[in-house]
């Protein structure tokens, strides 16, 4: 590894200027971003089809485009999500691409890098600690109803037995007894907040919108009415800044915010983004799984508040992705079935046709595996043409960014296709049942969308609350384009079921809860943390 100093010195940025953490991380103070620079610099979303338990390589695919990027000759910087312990220790393990296209430190951005997420479920769990100490008090009691709380205490870890909890046991100094539960961190309104917000300012204001319940004679109550916001900032003073790593080949990398894209928005920050324009030609980003979910919040959420004008999009796919939605079982992934292939090109085809909603014309990177065989990667090429699409073979994995020419040059050649075409797909002055309808019905695929009886009320608490201008963050399984992880391939003629909407008026939208979708993972049979360990040297072994 460089010297992060180096890395930040290739940007134009120097020394003095860094918040640094070691030898090879730094944060980056948010004034360093021009607003003008932002305007000059292309933008390109990497998403993916419907992805299998394993993951389909959508981190490495970014990493090895924006390390290829600058080996042909443009200036390129990769924006990326902070890792959450929740999937390190669980089931995908670690989060910051693979084999030679990598960002480093790996294991310290995978563990608890430069501590931003726990200043989030601090600054979370402080407020959560208001609550309960006003829900005591004598004096100064807002009169809040317990029974409407709507605000969780969070923990980075995957913790399925703190779903459903009961709070305030063991006598009257310990608080007023309740039902409560625990969230990810990931899917943590602050974590949302600090992902949309764009200076101190506008960070306190946003920690002073959050909802926290209704008074007994149904009041709103908010953040601010406990005086809490200040307090919250404080605690994320330094983790509003970005920070900046480096890859495998010294690109400049930087990541910010862990958002979750199947319970939260899926994207890194706004400032991450516009700091890593400010200081590029062409930004490569991520959002989190398919074009279904992370695809879909990064424009209609992320862009259209903010303004930002994407250049281009590239949908990762797999061979055994394919196989998986063509209905193969677990152990039929790696043996070569060209018609498994062909059974899951439909699922490909959903997430192309999802992307020209947005006016984008998609490439297709293939993320090639050893165990695929040339027949089915023919097959993917073949349909491609077919459907009027540019193909890459990305082998960033096992090449760096010599397995990514290909990609990184079909990328600049779609980014000057039409510079200007993003639209997205619903306009803020829609209901919010018509936000919803338009995502299931268009890139879900739905038949029609059913509201439960607790779905009807949160609407009407919407209304009387004045957010019906707000985008739609739908909080629905990653495995599938419906709500039932089951139905793989394109899945048709569902209904969409819409459990509850959560109200996330710090981050400026609400969240609708699809299906059986929790906010709270739980850990796998065989979790990841049981491989994880480290030796004398204080060397860290097992996140893969």
């Amino acid at each position: 590894m460089k010297q992060i100093t180096e890395i930040a010195e290739n940007l134009g940025i120097q020394a003095d200027q860094l918040e640094l953490y070691g030898k090879f991380k730094a944060k980056l103070p948010i004034n360093l971003i021009n607003e003008e620079k932002v305007k000059q610099s292309k933008l390109v979303l990497v998403t993916a089809i419907t992805p299998t338990p394993a993951g389909e390589g959508k981190t490495t695919t970014s990493i090895s485009l924006s390390m290829a990027l600058n080996k042909i000759g443009k200036k390129s910087v990769v924006a990326l999500r902070e890792p959450s312990l929740g999937p390190v220790f669980g089931i995908k393990g670690g989060a910051t691409g693979g084999g030679l296209s990598q960002v480093l430190p790996t294991d310290d951005i995978n563990l608890l890098f430069t501590g931003d997420i726990p200043a989030i479920e601090r600054a979370n769990n402080l407020l959560s600690a208001l609550i309960d100490n006003n829900l005591q008090s004598k004096n100064r009691n807002l009169n809040l109803d317990s029974r409407t709380i709507h605000w969780n205490r969070v923990m980075d870890m995957n913790d399925r037995a703190l779903r459903d909890i009961v709070i305030g046991l063991g006598g009257i100094s310990n608080g007023i007894p309740r039902e409560s539960s625990f969230e990810i961190t990931a899917a943590s309104e602050v974590m949302a907040i600090l992902g949309m917000t764009d200076s101190i300012s506008d960070l306190k204001e946003r920690l002073g919108n959050i909802f926290v319940g209704l008074t007994w004679d149904k009041k709103p109550i908010f953040a601010r009415d406990l005086n809490a916001q200040g307090a919250m900032a404080a605690l994320l003073k330094d983790a509003i800044n970005p920070n900046l790593v480096q890859t495998t080949e010294g690109t400049p990398a930087i990541i910010h915010c862990g958002p979750f894209a199947n319970i939260a928005q899926g994207t890194n920050s706004i400032l991450a983004t516009k700091m890593a324009m400010t200081y590029s030609d062409v930004v490569i980003t991520e959002a989190g799984f398919g074009s279904d979910l992370g695809a879909e919040k990064f424009f209609d959420i992320k862009c259209q508040r903010f303004g930002l004008m994407p250049n281009a999009v590239v949908i990762v796919v797999t061979i055994r992705a394919l196989k998986y939605h063509g209905g193969a079982s677990k152990d039929e992934l790696f043996i070569p079935n060209v018609d498994l292939v062909k059974k899951g090109l439909e699922n490909l085809d959903k997430h192309i046709e999802n992307m020209m909603m947005f006016n984008f014309k998609p490439i297709i990177a293939l993320n090639k595996f050893d165990t695929d065989s040339e027949a089915e990667i023919d097959i993917v090429r073949q349909h491609c043409k077919e459907y009027g699409v540019l193909m890459s073979i990305n082998e960033g994995f096992n090449k760096g960014s010599e397995g990514a020419i290909d990609l990184a040059e079909k990328v600049i050649e779609s980014t000057s296709y039409c510079p200007n075409c993003f639209k997205p797909i619903y306009t803020y002055d829609l209901s919010i049942e018509d936000k919803i309808n338009t995502i299931c019905k268009n890139i879900y695929g739905a038949k029609d969308v059913e509201y439960s009886l607790k779905a009807r009320k949160d609407l009407e608490l919407i209304k009387m609350l004045n957010l019906e201008n707000s985008p739609v963050c739908i909080a629905k399984t990653q495995y599938s384009l419906s709500d039932n992880p089951n139905l793989r391939g394109r899945p048709k003629d569902f209904i969409l079921n819409i459990r509850e909407i959560e109200i996330s008026t710090g981050a400026g939208f609400v969240v609708p809860i699809a299906g059986a979708i929790m906010r709270m993972p739980g850990l796998p049979e065989q979790p990841s943390a049981e491989k994880i360990d480290i030796d004398i040297d204080g060397k860290i072994h097992g996140i893969s």
